[in-house]
């Protein structure tokens, strides 16, 4: 048996006419499966949830295949109960794709899908968990009605300006229109142009593995990788590697407007590092204290503000079917 959470307006409407390719291929193999379509933030968490709690032992492990963006599949992931007991596959249909980039999944959705039907090949790979351990009333405009203090994240999280271009492009009417003509991704990059303007550069103190503080007087953002990519395709992390157990932070802070403007195409094809203002660390637990509360995303996800998040590296935690 196959369960299957569907994002039916992924990427403006793709993600439904993916899935009745997906069902036909079930029907074609003879195999039995169900599916949930989700309706709106937080839904895919609530299915996954239950259905974790429910199932059948005799059914373990659990195949659940998660058609969406990256959205939903951080979804998907925060709701998994027991990853051990969750053989997971993804059909990738949003207007980011940074998980699929970084694994180099197939550009045909259908060889996607019949490699996860085969089963014939599993990974596994790290996974982050967010603690928030401040929450403000400042909500994002597209949250989840049923916050919570801890989010799972499988590709980044980030606070500060990365989660503030999340947050607008969340409820950006322009990210619509350009998913239905195919250039969602240039989304990211003139809200990110807006962002750098108008961000606040606020002093902020990192703590890495316990042992060692960064302290910076203009913060501009952190991004915490599990991936290479994210916001789009921005290479932020060029050397991360998705199951070595540790993090990959990309920090920016004490830079100029100007020169913001110079790294963040480098940024982009990842030869970012060595511009005076971007820091580059590794680390399995993260602390970050900010003098005021900023946006805080996890795979682009964006809930609340906060000025205190702590998060830690699981190694190995999700299997994945490819």
């Amino acid at each position: 048996m196959y369960y299957c959470v569907v994002n039916p307006s992924a990427k403006s409407g793709t993600g439904i006419r993916l899935w009745k390719t997906f069902e036909r291929k079930f029907h074609e193999r003879g195999l039995e499966y169900r599916v949930v379509y989700t309706n709106g933030p937080g839904h895919a968490i609530k299915i996954v949830k239950k259905l974790t709690e429910c199932v059948d032992t005799a059914e373990l492990p659990l195949k659940l295949v998660v058609l969406g963006g990256d959205g939903t599949l951080n979804e998907v992931i925060s709701g998994i109960r027991d990853f051990d007991q969750i053989l997971l596959g993804y059909l990738p249909v949003g207007s980011s794709n940074d998980f699929a980039r970084d694994l180099s999944l197939s550009s045909d959705p259908e060889k996607i899908m019949d490699q996860i039907l085969d089963g014939k090949e599993v990974r596994r790979m790290d996974i982050g968990r967010l603690h928030y351990n401040s929450e403000t009333h400042t909500l994002s405009r597209l949250h989840d009605q049923d916050r919570s203090d801890t989010r799972m994240f499988d590709v980044s999280a980030g606070i500060g300006f990365d989660a503030a271009v999340c947050e607008q492009a969340l409820a950006s009417g322009t990210k619509n229109f350009l998913n239905r003509i195919g250039m969602g991704k240039l989304t990211y990059g003139a809200i990110a142009v807006h962002q750098l303007l108008s961000a606040d550069k606020i002093a902020c103190d990192i703590e890495l593995d316990g042992v060692q503080t960064l302290h910076l007087d203009h913060f501009l953002f952190a991004a915490v990788m599990v991936h290479k990519y994210e916001g789009g395709g921005f290479c932020f992390s060029p050397n991360a590697d998705a199951s070595d157990g540790l993090f990959d932070l990309c920090i920016i802070g004490d830079m100029s407007v100007p020169k913001m403007f110079m790294a963040l195409p480098f940024a982009y094809v990842g030869k970012h590092y060595g511009i005076k203002g971007v820091y580059h660390y590794t680390a399995r637990h993260v602390r970050i204290h900010t003098m005021l509360p900023l946006w805080v995303h996890t795979d682009g996800e964006v809930s609340m503000k906060s000025d205190c998040i702590s998060l830690d590296c699981l190694p190995h935690r999700l299997i994945l079917m490819m």
